[in-house]
This record gives structure tokens, C-alpha cells and sequence, in this order.
């Protein structure tokens, strides 16, 4: 089965998402479809194939970081996925962003 989900709020103009509430909301659709799909494959796209995407793959590892290991380690994240293709997160904002991405996840199970 394959489902496409589509991120319409990150303008052509901007390195990074307009919003970071509901960028975690698309990774947690993600998330949620690939355990009840039973299927953990999934496949990122943007235009260049880096920095969007990029981006989107260290947010999730990083969550993961979190729940699995209670740490954040963006650094580590971005390095890693820089070893396979090299422009993943080209931008300091989208480095950025990654850091705003586990603050506000963070923040979140404080008001859950």
C-alpha cells in the first residue's frame, strides 16, 4: 500500500516550515500510518532531494531520539543522514528548525 502525504505550508520562499505545530503533526500522521500500515518503509521527496527533506528525516530522528533514549542530538542527526547524501539540512535555518522541532515537541508533553 502506499500513501502519499503532501506538506502544503512550506513556502517556495523559506528554508523552513511557516509552522512548527503543524509540521509536527504531519510527523506524527507519518508516524502513525506507518504502524498501522505494518509497513515501516517510507520515502521523502522535495525538489532538490536535501534540505526539505533532509530536514523532515533528522525531525524524525530526532523525536525518535527522544522517546527512545530521552536525548536530543541534532548534531548527530544531521551528520548521519549527511553521510549518505551529503546536502541533507543544507541550511543553518533548517539546522535551526531541527533544534525548534524537539523544544516544541518537548513542550508538548508538559501540557499533555
Amino acid at each position: 500500500m502506499v500513501r502519499h502525504f503532501q506538506y502544503l505550508r512550506w513556502s517556495a520562499y523559506r528554508d523552513t516550515p511557516d509552522s512548527k505545530k503543524s509540521f509536527l503533526h504531519l510527523l506524527a500522521q507519518v508516524e502513525r500510518w506507518q504502524k498501522e500500515s505494518g509497513d515501516g518503509r517510507t520515502v521523502v521527496h522535495c525538489l532538490n532531494g536535501g534540505g526539505r527533506s533532509g530536514t523532515f528525516c533528522a525531525s524524525t530522528m530526532i523525536l525518535e531520539m527522544i522517546k527512545c533514549h530521552n536525548m536530543v542530538d541534532v548534531f548527530y542527526a544531521a551528520k548521519t543522514l549527511r553521510n549518505y547524501k551529503p546536502n541533507m539540512v543544507e541550511t543553518l535555518e533548517q539546522y535551526h528548525f531541527c533544534y525548534d522541532i524537539a523544544l516544541e515537541y518537548l513542550e508538548s508533553l508538559e501540557t499533555r
